[in-house]
């Protein structure tokens, strides 16, 4: 096991380099100098306290949608619709931010507690549909998150529109906001927030299941081989649904970070693109929790950074994201490097 577990790490290693060299061969081609734009591409998001306060309030949404995507994963399914589970359980947070008045120390937990329900019951419903009817997960989150997507667009409007714009809601009040003042001061006014806390947490918890309980033998043991895990007498079809009510929950915080940590109320039209940026967090974190929250962080840097490096350097902020695109795929394709790393393996225990 952990032999595997350091060659699951390397070959993400692998990935990233990988990919900042494609990045350095297209700024060559694009007549920029690599060494300067990696320079401060990384400065932008490390310079100072409060970047790097905005590094990690970039990543934390990231993170609960890279554990919402790693957990679908590790019990054999493929979460595509942590962005509508994020919709909803923001939306519902929103919802009780705006309606309840309840001093911060208790109304934070009710939002996470509303967050994380909302978002399960979202992504069970596509367990329900997989494990009733053997529609395939993938293409039911897909229209579960358009279905988020209308709804969003239809309740904000309604029920929860701003003074003077039907596009968004009302500012959440700050006793409902996951900034809290000392961490802000402490990042010298960053939009840093108590998500990150939350997303730790959470991350500790998830490990723990998948890898210390019996809860956790059981879901990956449905994801290994559900023929065998019924004939074991594991009740595949609860599992099935409980895996994806997970997995929807943990994007419900995703949602709940963005919108009221990051953002300070909904808008509609918009999908959040953090809910399939998880899955690339899932792969390059090798589909463990603690992968997960690097990963996360190093995007978090990428997407900080590119701003500065396009104002410093003049390098389009297209190349960060060209650069994420190239290490998912590297990271996507990593069995072709896995097995290459095998067969020298197997070469050299010939010799």
């Amino acid at each position: 096991m952990k032999i595997r577990f350091n060659r699951d790490y390397l070959l993400s290693l692998i990935a990233v380099i990988l990919g900042l060299i494609a990045g350095a061969i297209l700024m060559i081609v694009t007549n920029n100098n690599p060494f300067e734009g990696y320079n401060y591409l990384f400065r932008g998001g490390t310079m100072n306290m409060q970047r790097i306060g905005n590094t990690i309030a970039t990543a934390t949404p990231l993170i609960f949608a890279g554990l919402s995507v790693t957990f679908a994963f590790r019990t054999g399914l493929f979460n595509i619709g942590a962005s509508g589970q994020m919709l909803i359980g923001g939306l519902c947070a929103t919802a009780i931010a705006l309606n309840v008045s309840l001093p911060k120390i208790l109304l934070l937990p009710l939002m996470i507690i509303v967050a994380f329900i909302a978002g399960g019951l979202w992504g069970s419903i596509a367990g329900f549909l997989k494990a009733k009817f053997n529609v395939h997960e993938v293409v039911a989150t897909i229209m579960l998150n358009w279905i988020a997507y209308w709804t969003v667009y239809y309740m904000v409007p309604l029920y929860l529109k701003a003074e003077f714009l039907e596009t968004e809601s009302r500012r959440i009040p700050s006793e409902a906001s996951l900034r809290i003042e000392w961490l802000r001061d402490f990042f010298d006014g960053s939009y840093i927030n108590l998500g990150i806390v939350l997303a730790i947490i959470v991350a500790i918890i998830v490990a723990f299941i998948l890898d210390k309980t019996t809860l956790g033998y059981e879901l990956k043991a449905v994801g290994y081989n559900r023929t065998a895990a019924e004939t074991a007498g594991i009740d595949v079809n609860r599992n099935i649904m409980l895996s994806m009510g997970i997995a929807g929950g943990l994007a419900g915080l995703a949602g709940l970070s963005l919108y009221a940590g990051i953002a300070t109320n909904m808008q509609i039209g918009v999908l959040p693109m953090q809910g399939f940026d998880g899955i690339a967090v899932s792969l390059l974190g090798a589909n463990s929790p603690l992968g997960v929250f690097f990963a996360a962080i190093f995007f978090g840097l990428l997407h900080s950074g590119k701003g500065f490096m396009t104002a410093m350097t003049g390098i389009p902020p297209e190349i960060a994201d060209t650069i994420i695109a190239t290490i998912i795929y590297f990271a996507a394709t990593s069995v072709v490097v896995d097995r290459f790393l095998e067969n020298r393996r197997k070469r050299r225990e010939t010799k």
